[in-house]
């Protein structure tokens, strides 16, 4: 058996345990670094060739960089460089567009010659586009390298609503579209006064069971919020009531069919009164009808005298 003997290790006297107490050692952190510049100035440390010509040019670089983000100009060197590698929008092809024109698109989004695909942000092209008046829905698709996908569901126009002086187109639902600009809709029905827009489907849609007078309605006007008045194309005013829209255009209906109540000089029809309907005569109307009386008087008195005389 052999028995391992170690050398023991010196023990430092208490002297030499005060002088290294005394000394300043550096934290770890910067044990590493003081190494490193120590090798650095003795030349221990050997930098490969052009070491210097890439720093600075990296530091010049990381300055551009700097200078760009902080004057917001980023963006702007990125859609130049993007595009001088070919990635430049050259063709935006548009589908599901009828009243939204495709140069008001191109404006909308500020596409031109030099615009990336790669920096077009598709979030914020579909806002802008969405944004536009006709536009319902929209869906936006990049296909690299130099095509943009747009396609369009668009509102549709239900009728033309007029409030003070003002046209507008709207939607079933009330809506306003845009404003009317030309003829175009002039086919569309007309519904006027306050309120009139979003109640104008409902009231329209019952009218399909009475086709003949309502090819002849030029406006629907909404009365203070609760009836309807219709007026014609010959001038007529039908006033309807508030309740029992059913009723009051049976009435009409009969006296249109027996009678031709609608082709006579009259200025309304009031239908508003469950129990008797009203006929308003136009102004010349009521005149001849006054000059017929008077003289439909003339002649009885004349008829007494005469009897009264034999």
């Amino acid at each position: 058996m052999f028995a391992l003997r170690g050398r023991k290790a010196r023990v430092p006297t208490p002297l030499e345990l005060a002088e290294r107490d005394a000394q300043f050692i550096l934290p770890r952190p910067f044990r590493r670094l003081t190494r490193f510049l120590v090798n650095l100035g003795t030349g221990r440390i050997h930098f490969a060739p052009y070491t210097g010509t890439v720093s600075v040019i990296a530091l010049y670089a990381a300055t551009g960089f700097y200078g760009m983000s902080l004057g917001g100009h980023g963006p702007e060197v990125a859609k130049a460089a993007t595009s001088a590698a070919g990635f430049a929008i050259e063709d935006v092809k548009i589908s599901g567009n009828d009243q939204t024109s495709e140069i008001d698109i191109l404006q909308q989004l500020g596409l031109d010659g030099a615009t990336s695909l790669v920096s077009l942000d598709i979030e914020v092209a579909r806002k802008l586009i969405a944004e536009m008046p006709w536009v319902q829905d929209v869906r936006i698709r990049k296909v690299y390298p130099n095509t943009v996908e747009i396609t369009l569901k668009e509102r549709k126009a239900f009728g033309i609503w007029q409030h003070g002086s003002d046209l507008s187109l709207i939607e079933k639902s009330g809506s306003v579209i845009a404003p009317l600009r030309d003829n175009k809709y002039a086919a569309l029905p007309l519904f006027v006064g306050r309120d009139a827009e979003t109640a104008a489907a409902d009231f329209y849609a019952r009218f399909a069971d009475w086709p003949e007078i309502q090819k002849r309605v030029k406006a629907y006007v909404r009365v203070a919020g609760r009836r309807w008045d219709l007026v014609l194309d010959n001038g007529v005013i039908v006033k309807l009531p508030e309740h029992d829209l059913d009723r009051a255009m049976q009435v009409l209906s009969t006296m249109e069919e027996g009678q031709q109540l609608l082709e006579r000089d009259i200025a309304a029809v009031d239908l508003r009164l469950e129990d008797r309907t009203s006929i308003q005569l136009t102004a010349g109307a009521a005149e001849r009808r006054q000059v017929a009386l008077e003289a439909r008087t003339k002649q009885l008195k004349k008829i007494e005298q005469q009897e009264d005389s034999l």
